[in-house]
């Protein structure tokens, strides 16, 4: 069984939903620590005036964020910013093709406004998952996950025996830090995926290949999943 344990993030680029395509399990790592300026409250699409970071509010006291779970972290509900972040997409796509489709798609779980962010995070990822076509790949949560303790890569293969894992998949910049003797000792084989995609027809060039998912989706529609797995 073929399994991606990623922490949750803000419509991830499409190298998220690559392995989320690829895996047969994927585990959001929702109880590890925040990271304040990573990507689990934000991330950038495209716009006339170029590239643009769409961010998601949270409860914060200065830095203490960072030294709490991910699935611990509150929205900021008292900002309008779901409004705000749905009408800069209608500004940036509504020329694009497929815009309606997909916007009336994700816009429910705008307004659904649950308390946590990865409660908002983790479901909008899912439906993104299904709508790019995504069918086969099953869900969990970390968190549901009992009795794992340790840290790095010791605590990683835990997860991946509770959950009956053969084969873990993860991304090209885990390969500095990951302790691949320790997947041997495991009998877990450990696969780096390759990020190299072809490009698609964009709005507002100059072309951009980190953007968000949503810009593949209105882009391309039901053809984006072979954006993403044929390179």
């Amino acid at each position: 069984m073929i399994v991606t344990i990623l922490q949750p993030s803000y419509i991830p680029w499409r190298g998220y939903f690559h392995q989320i395509a690829r895996s047969d399990l994927f585990i959001f790592y929702d109880d590890v620590q925040y990271d304040k300026h990573g990507w689990r409250n934000r991330n950038r699409i495209k716009t006339p005036s170029g590239s643009r970071w769409l961010t998601i509010p949270v409860h914060s006291s200065g830095n203490v964020v960072q030294e709490i779970p991910i699935n611990q972290i509150r929205i900021d509900w008292h900002k309008d910013w779901a409004a705000s972040h749905l009408q800069i997409l209608t500004q940036s796509y509504k020329t694009a093709p497929f815009f309606d489709e997909y916007f009336n798609m994700i816009s429910p779980f705008y307004n659904a406004k649950p308390e946590y962010l990865a409660d908002f995070t983790i479901d909008l990822c899912v439906g993104l998952s299904r709508a790019l076509g995504i069918d086969k790949t099953e869900f969990q949560r970390a968190s549901n996950i009992p009795g794992i303790s340790g840290k790095k890569t010791d605590r990683l293969i835990q997860i991946l025996q509770k959950v009956g894992a053969t084969h873990y998949l993860s991304g090209p910049s885990a390969m500095e830090y990951i302790e691949k003797d320790k997947f041997d000792q495991a009998d877990i084989a450990l696969e780096f995926i390759r990020y190299d995609y072809r490009e698609y027809p964009q709005l507002h060039p100059p072309y951009d290949p980190q953007v968000s998912i949503l810009d593949l989706l209105f882009m391309t529609g039901k053809n984006a999943l072979s954006f993403v797995l044929n390179p």
